[in-house]
């Protein structure tokens, strides 16, 4: 690519009125946003906008990521600021290969403004223009929807290209904006969307939902959903995790079936294996936590936080009532709750002596017998 700005046009007055076509989502990404991730690779580095005054913070959002965006009310705005050879884009497109019909050619910026004086659209090239790129044009939200099954071929085969294994392609789906690592192995029914980094030899899925997160090296996510979350190297995820977003676990960690996270930072080599809650929480590396344990973070009006050791062991059934602060080291007994801070090396016991009351079941059982 010879040229260094692309100008976008988002008021084509050929396709319906509302939400520009290109402000729509495909596989969970604005086509604007696609279409500059794509062009950015080729060597675009400024993107002139044009669009409605109304749809403008949109736009805006959808180009954030590109330093060289710029919105314009009208063509001749952004004309006027153009230097060099331009790409045109005066219609909806998709980025990707179309055997004919592309609306986009490149022409000189004075050429451009000469022509949008005397009152000629966007969409009339001019005569020295050239054809550069053979994008797919599609004039509703219909065609859009039509074309998904292609984009998201494209979008696989690429990956597939540069070493990953899609298992099952017609059951996945993948944002354009995702970047998964060689080696890595996608499973049936796996949905991954926004700004997702999957690392290298990963196994996803099958079932997993993993949206604007980081995910390490040789990581298994299983039937599980993650959410602008950073999950390290060699961990396991699932099957039934749901990672809530603000969290950051550690490598080497196990986070088992149904247990929840949120906004936390689990530390290297931590086991959560089952039924558990962790909210609002420092934990430190190589944790146990017991079955069906929770942090008790919220008292009906503020949240708190609870900070947890190094090679903490927590019981089964421990609650944490925060805010507490568990030393190195620490246990506590099965089926306690831990209302105040615990040394390190301390066990804390929390919970009521045991009391037998003999032959109490039997009389009880007797009594309904009666009835």
């Amino acid at each position: 690519m010879d040229f260094a700005t692309v100008l976008v046009n988002l008021k084509d007055p050929s396709v319906p009125a509302g939400k520009p076509l290109m402000l729509h989502e495909l596989l969970f990404c604005p086509v604007l946003t696609w279409l500059c991730q794509e062009l950015s690779v080729c060597g675009a580095q400024r993107f002139f906008i044009i669009c409605d005054e109304v749809w403008q913070e949109t736009a805006a959002n959808a180009t954030a990521a590109f330093p060289g965006a710029q919105l314009f009310s009208d063509a001749a705005a952004a004309l006027a600021a153009a230097k060099g050879e331009v790409l045109v884009i005066p219609s909806p497109v998709l980025p990707v290969k179309a055997f004919s019909g592309s609306p986009t050619y490149a022409s000189d910026a004075e050429t451009l403004r000469c022509a949008a004086a005397v009152g000629k659209p966007l969409a009339e090239k001019p005569g020295d223009a050239r054809s550069l790129l053979d994008l797919l044009p599609f004039r509703s939200a219909a065609e859009l929807q039509r074309a998904m099954p292609l984009c998201r071929d494209v979008i696989i085969t690429r990956l597939v290209e540069h070493g990953v294994t899609v298992i099952d392609p017609a059951n996945t789906y993948i944002d354009p904006r995702c970047v998964v690592g060689e080696g890595t192995m996608i499973l049936p029914g796996t949905i991954l969307r926004g700004k997702t980094v999957i690392g290298k030899g990963c196994e996803i899925g099958p079932n997993a939902m993993i949206r604007d997160c980081t995910v390490g090296d040789y990581t298994t996510v299983n039937a599980s959903q993650l959410n602008e979350s950073t999950v390290g190297s060699h961990t396991t995820v699932g099957p039934f995790a749901y990672i809530r977003p603000k969290c950051v676990i550690g490598d080497k960690c196990r986070v088992g079936d149904f247990v929840e996270v949120k906004n936390s930072v689990i530390g290297n080599g931590t086991k959560i294996s089952h039924l558990t809650y962790v909210g609002d929480s420092d934990v430190g590396e190589k944790v146990n936590f017991g079955c069906g344990t929770v942090t008790t973070n919220y008292d009906g009006h503020n949240k708190f936080r609870c900070t947890i050791g190094n090679h903490v062991f927590l019981g089964c059934n421990t609650n944490l009532v925060a805010p507490v602060t568990l030393g190195d080291g620490a246990y506590t007994a099965a089926g306690s709750t831990i209302t105040d801070d615990v040394p390190a090396d301390a066990l804390a016991i929390a919970r009521q002596r045991q009391t037998n009351k003999e032959g109490w079941a039997a009389d009880f059982r007797a009594g309904w017998e009666k009835k």
